[in-house]
């Protein structure tokens, strides 16, 4: 399954032509912050000055012309990804909003709970789309899905929602789970996104050419 939730950004009307950027003047080839997302350069051949980013399988991908010199790729790789990131930042829910999402679906699929999140928040998780503390009621979701479809999201909050009666996974757990509509539709979404993640590996992936 392809990922491929971000809407592309094109950015031919934004950013400098590659003509521009080769009048650009430093000593030898910039060296690139450490804290940069995952990242996977693509050059196009048919591609003369246009460059684009967007996010796939969790990867945001720059699509950059073959042409383009060793030195103008590293140039424009940060400001790409933060153009990706800016524009990710403006799709991004409040904390606020997940929990009213939170409530929403309470009332929708699990109006038998007698209880229900204290708070909702992102948070920085690699390893798991979510995770709740029943002792304090807080429901946690990974920053990997902002700019997910809201049926995705709403689907991570509802799994965390559960675990505020039900820690495990067993066969409770999955009779309220089920009663979410589109189940598998968002379980094959998270399958192509992990799947896309994980090709990438960390850092900065290997550059393709097409």
């Amino acid at each position: 399954m392809v990922d491929n939730f971000e809407q592309e950004i094109l950015f031919a009307d934004l950013m400098p032509s590659v003509a521009q950027i080769s009048k650009r003047r430093s000593q030898g080839l910039p060296t690139l912050p450490s804290d940069l997302p995952q990242y996977r350069v693509v050059r196009k051949e048919r591609r003369r000055r246009s460059i684009s980013a967007f996010r796939q399988g969790g990867v945001i991908e720059i699509h950059i012309p073959a042409k383009m010199s060793k030195r103008q790729e590293l140039e424009i790789i940060p400001e790409m990804i933060a153009m990706v990131l800016r524009r990710e930042g403006r799709s991004r829910k409040t904390d606020l909003q997940l929990l009213e999402i939170g409530m929403e679906l309470l009332a929708k699929y699990l109006p038998d709970f007698d209880v229900a999140p204290a708070s909702i928040n992102w948070r920085n998780m690699s390893e798991r789309w979510g995770s709740c503390t029943t002792v304090d009621r807080t429901i946690r979701i990974s920053d990997r899905l902002i700019g997910a479809p809201n049926y995705v999201l709403n689907y991570i909050i509802f799994h965390e929602l559960i675990h505020l009666r039900i820690p495990g996974h067993d066969q409770d757990f999955y009779n309220y789970l089920n009663r979410f509509t589109d189940q598998q539709k968002c379980e094959a979404f998270l399958e192509g996104f992990e799947l896309g993640s994980q090709s990438g590996g960390s850092g900065v992936v290997p550059a393709v050419n097409i």
